[in-house]
């Protein structure tokens, strides 16, 4: 669905993601384990899987084309990332993972078509894929009826819950509620302006936000609330009309390639971020990368990641991120809940002892990952990670500098009562 504009404007995505293929990476403190000691195929998997005594085979679905290029390149880099990592220490169950690429094309039918094709013909023993909350639905059904098991890495609006997913990013409670509870804390924020592009995500988030300013925060309202196509980039009108309302928040959630257009207008238009309090849940340093630090500088953003964490886990991360993919490479949240996908499979192929997909959702609930770079994480009964949020300020350099954190890990509760 990209046009030529597009294809311009993502272009340098897409030679990145295929310098990075080119590259060799260099994993550095991984321990190299034989792959011998494997057990029988018969005996870890049962229903047909792309599973030899030497191999196992899984699927990555991304767009690398079209608007969300710029968001989903990451999320390809972290997972292949991971594999490498998952192979270099010997694997699952003694089994070098191999992996099928598709493009989802920021196109839904074409996520939907993807993903048949890597469970029916490639029979993926699981596949990490979806960025936009409509490509994860448009493969939900496919996934349920075919069995597969997909890891999902997006922060997104809950409201749903499924045996065949395992979701790696945050959902409404642990980032909108929770963003929005801090900044009517710490600005003194009553009036809120909500933007959104126009798919199921952002307008299911801003109806959740909406309730919670209206309903749970004392003296609050919403002055105004617009949505924009994807791949939209003429913002000039709503930016007057922001102007006019002087909202204390501009609540964002603008995704993909318009949100360069976004930032460069507001900039443009003589608003201030550090003066016109903005939060977005929505850009993370991907985004920023094709923003232009300069232009988003003073914003916040409520996330569980910034690539600025300062954790042992994370540097080496960084560090091992960059060594693969290039120094310039930035990683945001999103990309970092995709490096966590392969992870958690391993260590819950191990922990059932076999890659079937229904041992696997059924092993699922508990399993943690110590080496997480955002920090020790855990997978919730519903599916979805127990984690910190986080608020984060932009800077010119693009890096979001951590101001907020909570103390304990965040229970995931992808059914938030009043607010369905």
């Amino acid at each position: 669905m990209a046009d030529d504009k597009q294809q311009g404007l993502h272009s340098p995505f897409r030679r990145k993601l295929l310098m990075g293929m080119a590259a060799i990476p260099a994993m550095t403190m991984l321990p190299r384990t034989s792959f011998a000691q494997a057990p029988a195929t018969s005996a870890v998997n049962t229903t047909g899987l792309a599973v030899t005594d030497t191999e196992v085979t899984v699927g990555i679905l991304h767009s690398v084309t079209g608007t969300m290029a710029i968001s989903e390149t990451g999320s390809v880099q972290a997972e292949k990332l991971a594999i490498e990592q998952i192979n270099a220490a010997g694997g699952v169950l003694g089994r070098k993972i191999k992996f099928v690429q598709e493009d989802g094309a920021s196109d839904w039918p074409t996520f939907a078509e993807k993903a048949k094709k890597l469970l029916v013909n490639d029979k993926c023993a699981a596949v990490m894929g979806c960025w936009t909350s409509a490509s994860r639905k448009a493969v939900l059904p496919v996934f349920e009826q075919y069995n597969g098991m997909l890891y999902y890495p997006t922060f997104y609006e809950g409201l749903e819950q499924s045996k065949n997913v395992i979701y790696t990013g945050q959902e409404a409670t642990q980032q909108i509620i929770a963003g929005l509870d801090w900044v009517n804390k710490t600005k003194n924020a009553k009036s809120f302006y909500l933007l959104g592009s126009d798919y199921i995500w952002p307008r299911t988030s801003n109806k959740i936000a909406r309730k919670h300013i209206e309903g749970h925060l004392q003296g609050c309202k919403v002055v105004g609330e617009e949505y924009f196509p994807l791949g939209h980039t003429q913002f000039n009108s709503v930016i007057n009309k922001i102007k006019l309302t002087k909202p204390d928040v501009i609540y964002a959630i603008i995704v993909g390639g318009s949100n360069v257009a976004f930032y460069k207008q507001l900039k443009a238009a003589g608003i201030d971020l550090s003066k016109q309090t903005l939060l977005t849940i929505s850009v993370t340093e991907d985004e920023i990368d094709g923003i232009g630090g300069e232009n988003i500088a003073g914003a916040y953003a409520c996330m569980k990641y910034f690539q600025s964490l300062d954790n042992p886990n994370n540097k080496k991360f960084v560090a091992d991120f960059k060594k693969m993919w290039g120094e310039k490479t930035v990683i945001g949240d999103v990309t970092q809940a995709a490096y966590l996908g392969p992870w958690l499979w391993k260590l819950t192929v191990e922990k059932a002892g076999s890659f079937d997909v229904d041992k696997i959702a059924a092993a699922s609930p508990g399993v943690e990952f110590k080496g997480a770079p955002e920090g020790y994480v855990r997978i919730h009964e519903n599916h979805h990670l127990w984690s910190k949020t986080r608020v984060g300020k932009a800077k010119a350099d693009g890096q979001y500098e951590l101001v907020y954190e909570t103390a304990d890990l965040v229970e995931p509760d992808p059914f938030p009562k009043g607010y369905q």
